[in-house]
C-alpha cells in the first residue's frame, strides 16, 4: 500500500493569491537586442509569425475543440515569452508528443512548445531554449501491488509504459528497460490502470494532476524512490525547455531571453501559481 508523498506539497493550490498576481501587469528592465546575432529566423517570426507544437496534455496543454483556442501552462508561458519577443501572431499545430521534433525539422512547425528535455538523441538533431520550469520522474503503479519496485533498476523485467519520444522512454530503454509505448496521456494512464502494463514511469505534477481529477484510479506514485543523477543530468528529467531548429540561433537566443525575464519579473511564478503548483517549481532543487 502507498503512504503520501512529499511531491504532494507542490500541487497544493495557492488560495486567492493566483488570481489577484495574474490580474496585474508584469513589467521589465530589458528589451530585445538579438540584431546583430546573424541569422533573420527572430526577424521572421517578429514579422510574419509562429507555429508552436503543441500535444494534448493537460495542464500542460490542450485544444479547446469548441473554440479552437489553445490553454495550459506550457502555452501561457510561450505566450508571455513571444509578447515580450515583440511575437504577435501565434498559429497551433497539436499531434503526439513523438512527431513534435519530426514536424519541427519538416518545418511545419517552428518552436516544441510543449516542455521537452535535453537528452542525447534529441541534441543530435535539435537546439533547446533556456530553463522554463522544472518538475521531476515518478514511477507509478497500481495501489493493489503491495511490491512495487524501489528504484529505476528494478523497473528491468518488468511490462513499463511511457510515452513515445519522451525523456522517460529515452532513459528506461538506455539502461535495458522494454517499454510500452503510449501516444496520449490517456492511453498511458488507462494502461497501468487496466493492468496493461506492470508501471509507468511519467512527470509527477502530471501524475497529480491526473489523480486529483480522477481520485478513485487504481494506481498511485510509488515513494521513496531515488532518482538517478543521469536521469536528470543526461537523459532529461532538469529543466522543462522548448526546442528550435539548430539553424535558427537568432530565435533561440530571443527566447532564451524572454524566458528569463518572465520567471525574474514574477509572470512564471505567477502562472505556476495559477496551475496549482507553486515556486518549487521555479528551480531545480528549490529549498
Amino acid at each position: 500500500m502507498f503512504g503520501k508523498i512529499a511531491l504532494a506539497a507542490s500541487f497544493a493550490v495557492i488560495v486567492g493569491t493566483a488570481g489577484a498576481a495574474m490580474a496585474q501587469e508584469f513589467r521589465t528592465e530589458a528589451t530585445p537586442l538579438f540584431d546583430n546575432c546573424g541569422d533573420s529566423s527572430l526577424k521572421k517570426a517578429q514579422q510574419d509569425g509562429i507555429t508552436l507544437g503543441i500535444s494534448p496534455s493537460p495542464p500542460y496543454s490542450s485544444i479547446d475543440p469548441a473554440t479552437g483556442k489553445a490553454s495550459g501552462l506550457d502555452v501561457e508561458i510561450n505566450e508571455a515569452a513571444l509578447k515580450w519577443l515583440g511575437i504577435t501572431k501565434i498559429r497551433y499545430e497539436v499531434m503526439p508528443f513523438g512527431q513534435l521534433i519530426s514536424a519541427m525539422l519538416s518545418k511545419r512547425i517552428d518552436v516544441v512548445a510543449a516542455n521537452i528535455h535535453i537528452t542525447p538523441d534529441r541534441l543530435k538533431a535539435v537546439s533547446f531554449t533556456g530553463p522554463a520550469w522544472w518538475y521531476g520522474p515518478a514511477i507509478v503503479a497500481q495501489k493493489s501491488n503491495s511490491s512495487p519496485p524501489n528504484s529505476f533498476e528494478a523497473l528491468k523485467g518488468k511490462k513499463v509504459g511511457a510515452i513515445a519520444g519522451s525523456a522517460a522512454d529515452e532513459y528506461l530503454r538506455t539502461i535495458g528497460v522494454t517499454v510500452t509505448p503510449f501516444q496520449t496521456d490517456a492511453e498511458e494512464f488507462a494502461g497501468i490502470s487496466s493492468g496493461r502494463v506492470d508501471e509507468i514511469v511519467e512527470d509527477d505534477v502530471k501524475v497529480l494532476d491526473y489523480l486529483k481529477a480522477n481520485p478513485s484510479a487504481p494506481i498511485a506514485i510509488v515513494p521513496n524512490v531515488k532518482v538517478p543523477e543521469d536521469l536528470i543530468f543526461k537523459y532529461g528529467y532538469g529543466y522543462a525547455r522548448y526546442s528550435v531548429r539548430k539553424e535558427d540561433c537568432t530565435l533561440r537566443a530571443g527566447y532564451t531571453q524572454a524566458l528569463a525575464e518572465i520567471r525574474g519579473n514574477g509572470h512564471v511564478s505567477a502562472l505556476l501559481k495559477k496551475y496549482g503548483l507553486s515556486n518549487r517549481n521555479l528551480f531545480f532543487f528549490p529549498l
